[in-house]
């Protein structure tokens, strides 16, 4: 029943283009010895170029090919507002295509993209995010309550089964407790597969290969998938029913047409993919910033005592300014196009590097502080905060992300007294494209106290 079979790999992108001469300077490493070098050393290597060469510069580095990377929010403008024909982000996403799928809404580009994103985004309309509320915080209570008390844990595999239970209920809509079960069972599998990041890894070399258990585990999960979609065409009380999936079943375009079942299958993936891991990570991170700056918990706590989230979403802006999840909104160029004063050849890759806007000193002074009150009567610059990316690309599921950031954050703060086991703030790793706690964000709970309900949860 599934449609993506087993010769299906990503498009990877293109060699660098013949022709040069007029991109940004960069670093003269051999192609593939610098792109091993950004995989796995990412931070260290932008972060140093961006000292020797500027806000625009050049990486010329396997698998892309050529990527010019930027920083400055002006030209990060010029990107995000460019014709979508010129300047398109379907090449640049292909790393997502195993798992996503060809329909996904992060692979296309131009008009199908455009039917895409109209169908989807009633979905994640502002107004729509209260019906999430109650079964959110329901999720984050079971959890806290299965805490241990006076013994350490790691807090990011804590968020990663909270965001995946709410992406089942309020995005997939599964219903069943042995369907769900065995979801909940094979998607984090699926998601952090090696083969997903390395290309060289994505061919069949036998029974136990990467490749071909990530192609079975796929299967199975589009099997649940398809019959999940299947159910929701049956059912008969379609209309009453508030989760995405059920409201992508009945989205029409302008023609009067469906998606169909493959589109429908490829747009859940995408939305688990881009909002399962990364807002866990995002939570994590939060957790762990709170915990390594007392001041802030405790106003944090004073406030949210007093019935006012203002703050609160000024935490949420800071955490995601200051633990980059996603560190990069890359674009292909299908034509030749200036930056920073430099003329970028057509088939080049530019990527507009979250990590080094969100620590420019100019925007944020002592960027390496965590200081939510510097979001306090400014909120966030469009290109100048971008952990959603921006232009017509912006992340569809922005909005919901941050309602569930603000719902599962506000709950742990009112009911757990949480402390860091180290003394020292946790490094980042690399797993697929989203850099994560190194060792998970270890927490002990000291205190658990009763579930009561807040008169207002998230919806300041």
């Amino acid at each position: 029943m599934s449609r993506v079979g087993g010769a299906e790999r990503a498009p990877f992108p293109v060699a660098a283009p013949p022709d040069c001469s007029g991109a940004p300077p960069g670093p003269r490493f051999p192609r593939h010895l610098l792109g091993a070098l950004w995989l796995l050393f990412e931070k260290q290597v932008v972060e140093r170029c961006q000292k020797r060469y500027g806000d625009v510069f050049s990486l010329r580095a396997w698998p892309l090919g050529l990527l010019v990377v930027v920083s400055d929010p002006t030209e990060v403008k010029r990107l995000f507002t460019a014709d979508p024909n010129t300047v398109t982000a379907g090449g640049g996403n292909a790393v997502a295509m195993p798992l996503a799928g060809r329909n996904s809404i992060l692979l296309l580009d131009g008009n199908r993209h455009l039917r895409q994103r109209k169908l989807m985004l009633p979905a994640f309309h502002g107004e729509r995010l209260g019906v999430y509320r109650d079964r959110i915080i329901g999720i984050t209570d079971e959890a806290i309550d299965g805490w241990p008390l006076g013994s350490e844990f790691p807090i990011h595999p804590e968020m990663q089964s909270i965001t995946l239970k709410v992406i089942l209920d309020a995005i997939f809509g599964v219903e069943g407790e042995e369907r769900r079960a065995r979801l909940e069972q094979l998607v984090p599998r699926l998601a952090n597969s090696p083969a997903l990041l390395w290309p060289p890894l994505q061919r069949d070399f036998g029974r136990w290969s990467p490749w071909r258990r990530f192609l079975a585990l796929r299967e199975e999960v589009d099997l649940l998938l398809y019959e999940e979609i299947e159910r929701k065409r049956r059912d008969p009380r379609l209309e009453e029913r508030h989760d995405v999936l059920s409201m992508l079943v009945q989205a029409r375009d302008e023609n009067g047409e469906a998606m169909s079942n493959e589109e429908l299958r490829d747009q859940l993936m995408t939305l688990l993919l881009a909002g399962h891991e990364t807002s866990a990570t995002a939570l994590a991170w939060a957790v762990d910033g709170l915990l390594r700056n007392r001041a802030v918990l405790e106003r944090l706590q004073g406030e949210l005592a007093a019935e006012d989230g203002g703050y609160l979403d000024c935490v949420i802006k800071e955490s995601l300014r200051s633990r980059v999840v996603f560190p990069y909104a890359i674009r292909q160029l299908q034509a030749p196009f200036e930056i920073g004063g430099y003329s970028v050849p057509a088939g080049a890759f530019v990527g507009t590097s979250t990590r080094l806007i969100h620590s420019r000193p100019d925007l944020y002074p002592d960027p390496d502080a965590f200081r939510p009150e510097r979001f306090e009567g400014w909120g966030a610059e469009t290109y100048s905060w971008v952990p959603f990316g921006g232009g017509t690309r912006r992340c569809l599921g922005a909005a919901f992300a941050t309602f569930e950031m603000k719902t599962v954050l506000r709950r742990v703060v009112e009911r757990c007294d949480l402390v860091a086991v180290s003394p020292r703030p946790e490094r980042s790793k690399q797993r697929f494209v989203i850099y994560v706690p190194s060792r998970g964000g270890r927490v002990v709970l000291q205190q658990r106290r009763p579930a009561a309900r807040s008169t207002r949860q998230a919806s300041d």
